[in-house]
């Protein structure tokens, strides 16, 4: 007898659906077969069985410039098991002096015991860390710590790193055996761009597209794939939104570069005419920036293809008053999302046809628990947590802030209504979503401990 059954629905596996029972025991999944039984029972007729999905590009309680991101570690987490994710990978960001220990410690001080599901952290390396080797000589410590994945940025003061830098962190970054996550634009002549276009007096939120063009998000990830060769570091390029970045991630895969790349939904499903609705226009603001329908087009067969591996959300929130800005240069960036990334993908994805169920599978889960060193995470087989979404591929809900779990009082899918949405989520074994109503509590989740295996 085990402890709990999970019975009547289709198991998407990655060969496609299968109807089976799922059996629990413990924190973990037990079996997968027919006439399994459990002291709980939960019925899944009409719905997809799917694991729990895995977000690896989260900014939550971020400190920015004086503001805080709005969703903190505790209703970010509610929202993402709200929408059917249950492990997020968000970071650990070292200040000016202060070492890696100490920035994870500080970074899990905030966390534990707030987060409802489970959680894991990238060390950022910024500026002054790159530029240093006794800064550098950290990072073996924090692969012990559970740290598998170091950011690096090629824009953005404080953080963006020349290719010197980038080819010293990489360098030490493939020795420890980790890997790179990477934000990749040409930031120093965005700087300039920007500034020019300030001078001129264009202040209006379409200048922000307009100063970062594709050809500079482009020619940032050829040159980063070079150097990850050179230095035999894995490399993943976050928030890919433009269709050059995509052939420059094909083409260096070609060519026997470990590279891989995600998109986030906004860049498949909103364009940079966004910017053109007047006052809210400054809202849609994020980096790399909204682009052209074209571009989408070339993300959603890229997302079929293989040429990008998976999508995270890059959840980054902030009030109206905060994207309130006079320039577009002085707005905050980062749009919200945690919430409604297994749903979205699947309506315009799988419902659309772009995608089938085992590539949805895989690109919000799969996916990125292999990549970003998550073993037990990510699919369903025995041994493997207890992480399962009950996913109705039926219901109908239109988007708002009303019907989200997101701090942030917009969002940038307002008004679009999908068909399919999580009902049931379990975080290893124990449910904490029963019909749509969030009923766990803070402090479910645990800081996981990663390690990635270069493929």
């Amino acid at each position: 007898m085990y402890d709990c059954t999970i019975v009547g629905g289709q198991i998407i596996t990655p060969n496609g659906p299968i109807f089976a029972d799922l059996a629990l025991s413990g924190d973990s999944i037990a079996a997968i077969g027919h006439g399994l039984n459990g002291e709980r029972v939960i019925d899944a007729s009409g719905c997809y069985v799917i694991p729990g999905g895995v977000d690896p590009h989260v900014h939550l309680q971020l400190a920015l410039g004086g503001l805080v991101s709005t969703d903190s570690f505790s209703s970010g987490t509610i929202a993402a098991a709200c929408g059917g994710t249950t492990t997020i990978v968000d970071f650990a960001d070292p200040q000016p002096g202060q070492s890696m220990g100490d920035a994870l410690a500080a970074r899990r001080a905030e966390a534990d015991g707030q987060v409802a599901v489970d959680y894991g952290l990238h060390m950022t390396i910024p500026t002054w860390h790159g530029q240093s080797a006794e800064r550098l000589a950290e990072v073996p410590a924090m692969l012990a710590a559970g740290c598998a994945t170091f950011k690096l940025y090629q824009a953005y003061a404080r953080m963006e790193l020349d290719d010197v830098a980038l080819h010293r962190s990489m360098a030490a970054v493939a020795k420890a055996g980790g890997r790179v996550v990477l934000h990749s634009e040409t930031g120093p002549l965005l700087d300039h761009l920007r500034a020019e276009a300030v001078a001129a007096g264009h202040i209006g939120a379409i200048w922000h597209e307009r100063t970062r063009p594709a050809c500079l998000e482009a020619t940032a990830i050829h040159r980063a794939a070079e150097i990850a060769h050179l230095t035999g570091c894995p490399v993943h390029i976050f928030h890919v939104g433009c269709a050059e970045g995509v052939v420059e991630i094909v083409t260096a895969k070609s060519r026997g570069v470990a590279i891989t790349g995600e998109s986030c939904p906004h860049y498949l499903l909103l364009t940079a005419d966004k910017h053109l609705g007047g006052p809210d226009g400054n809202l849609y603001i994020c980096a790399p920036p909204l682009r052209s329908a074209a571009d989408q087009s070339a993300l959603w067969r890229a997302l079929a293809d293989g040429g990008l591996d998976l999508i995270s959300t890059d959840h980054c929130p902030w009030t109206r008053s905060e994207k309130a800005q006079r320039s577009f240069a002085q707005v905050p960036g980062g749009v919200p999302g945690i919430e409604s990334r297994l749903s979205l993908l699947h309506h315009f994805g799988v419902n659309r046809g772009h995608i089938s169920l085992a590539r949805w599978v895989e690109l919000c889960a799969t996916a990125p628990a292999r990549l970003m060193g998550l073993p037990r995470k990510g699919i369903l087989l025995p041994g493997y947590d207890g992480d399962v979404v009950i996913f109705d591929p039926k219901r109908e809900k239109t988007i708002s802030t009303d019907t989200l779990h997101e701090a942030a009082d917009w969002t940038p899918f307002a008004g679009m209504t999908v068909t399919g949405w999580p009902r049931t989520v379990l975080l290893r074994g124990r449910v904490i979503v029963a019909d749509e109503e969030y009923i766990g509590a803070a402090g479910d989740g645990e800081f996981i401990k990663r390690s990635v295996k270069c493929e």
